[in-house]
């Protein structure tokens, strides 16, 4: 794997995943090109690195000459989605309250890949707010109050400062990468 393969890839990472990888948000989402030279290298290397900060990525599907990765915290995403109204919803999809991180993410996986629509329950994967999960189902992704990195239907200023700090997440990070770091350097793993 080159030098530049390397630096690519951490610099769709930290484009797409900032918020996540520094700890603001349990999870992000990424799409990647089965052509991009040394994607599988670049995964394994991360999750390796990564682990003893609890982040890893998971490849979610692989369709249509992409694939489509969960970037996450462990330990967020486990809190996140086993709070009594997240796991409310997840039921609702096949999710049971007894099911493991990995269960759970399989679960979503072959949802992904099954479904003839995409799986709106993945809000409750990457973080979003329950009740703008629950609107965004409801109103089929219409009437909403507010349209950044998710769709809000309540609380509206607090989406507001949401999406404020993931952005400086993401100029910081990027910036870093830009300045010469690698992204271990910048997360200061070792």
């Amino acid at each position: 794997m080159s030098q530049k393969e390397c630096l690519c890839f951490q610099k769709k990472l930290a484009f797409h995943s900032a918020p996540c990888l520094m700890g603001v948000k349990c999870a992000a989402l990424m799409s990647l090109f089965d052509s991009d030279s040394g994607v599988d290298e670049n995964i394994m290397d991360f999750n390796l690195k990564a682990a003893a900060k609890g982040l890893k990525i998971r490849v979610l599907c692989r369709c249509k000459g992409r694939r489509l990765v969960l970037v996450y915290n462990e330990r967020q995403l486990r809190e996140h989605i086993s709070e009594r109204r997240a796991a409310r919803v997840l039921r609702a999809y096949g999710y049971r309250d007894t099911m493991s991180l990995d269960e759970a993410l399989n679960r979503l996986s072959e949802r992904v890949r099954e479904s003839a629509d995409f799986p709106h329950e993945i809000g409750i994967f990457l973080g979003y707010p329950t009740d703008d999960v629950i609107g965004f189902i409801r109103n089929k992704g219409e009437n909403f109050l507010l349209c950044g990195p998710w769709k809000v239907y309540n609380d509206v200023e607090g989406a507001k400062r949401s999406f404020r700090k993931y952005e400086k997440c993401r100029a910081y990070l990027c910036n870093k990468l830009n300045e010469g770091l690698d992204i271990y350097q910048a997360l200061r793993i070792s």
